[in-house]
Parts: C-alpha cells; sequence; structure tokens
C-alpha cells in the first residue's frame, strides 16, 4: 500500500483509537461513564511526554495503529522502546500496513537512542509471532501476568 500516512494521534482521534482497541479486543465500556473514562485515559496517554500513539492513514480513514511507552530500565544508560498495542484493522492486514507502522516505531526508537524495542504478542496470536520474526524481533522471554479482578 502506497499512500499510507504514519502521524502521531491527537485528541481529535479519541474515538478511533478506543474502536481500534475493541477490535483488538480490549475491553468495551459497559456504562457511559466507562466510555468517559475509556476518553480520558486515552487522551491522558496522547499527552504524555514518555508514550504516544502513532496511527497509519490511508486517504481519511485510520487504518492502524501502534502505541508506544519509552521506559528507563535500571542497568542500561538507554530507554527501551515498548509497544503495548499494535492493531491493523483485518480489511488491510497482510498489505505492509503494520510493516509500515514498526518501521516509524524503529525510526523513533533510534532517533531517541532507544537501547532496544520490546513487545509482547498473546500465545493465541501465532500469525503475530511469525510477522513480528521476519520483521527481525526475537522471542527472548516469557510473560507472565496475574489478574487481580
Amino acid at each position: 500500500m502506497k499512500n499510507i500516512d504514519v502521524r502521531e494521534a491527537s485528541s481529535n482521534d479519541i474515538s478511533i483509537i478506543l474502536e481500534l482497541l475493541y477490535e483488538l479486543g480490549r475491553p468495551k465500556p459497559q456504562k457511559d461513564s466507562d466510555v468517559e473514562s475509556f476518553r480520558k485515559l486515552v487522551k491522558k496517554y496522547i499527552a504524555d511526554f514518555d508514550k504516544k500513539i502513532i496511527l497509519a492513514q490511508l486517504d481519511a480513514e485510520i487504518i492502524a495503529m501502534i502505541s508506544i511507552i519509552f521506559l528507563p530500565r535500571l542497568n542500561q544508560n538507554y530507554l527501551e522502546l515498548y509497544i503495548p498495542e499494535l492493531i491493523v484493522r483485518e480489511e488491510f492486514q497482510n498489505q505492509g500496513v503494520g510493516k509500515k507502522i514498526i518501521h516509524s516505531c524503529i525510526s523513533i526508537a533510534k532517533e531517541k537512542k532507544c537501547h532496544r524495542i520490546r513487545l509482547e504478542s498473546g500465545n493465541q496470536r501465532k500469525e503475530s509471532h511469525i510477522f513480528y520474526k521476519k520483521l527481525g524481533f526475537e522471542q527472548s522471554g516469557l510473560s507472565f501476568t496475574m489478574n487481580l479482578n
């Protein structure tokens, strides 16, 4: 796909960012107050100096997003770029959109002199694992979680 623009998100993009998160399978709001709470969280994320949301846009349509967090590590002099979410709308997958948005993160990481880029991917997302490996990512560990809800 040639006509894809990659840009940072603004507060005007909050609704589409939430839609993309729901498409990834993130929790949907159960009440109106939840919607407002989620909107505030995204707005705060966008305004945070240590975080960014990058969007891929085809003409006027947002077709993908990636969120990034710059993390200091206790044993490194340089930041780590961590990717909590990467979402490409299903109808645009396998067309180079994910690759383009990851490459934008690589450029940002190099500009910020990060020592590495790290992401996690659910065990069930086998196709995503293949995608990340093709881009040069290596499986470097296991992730463990404990849900508290």
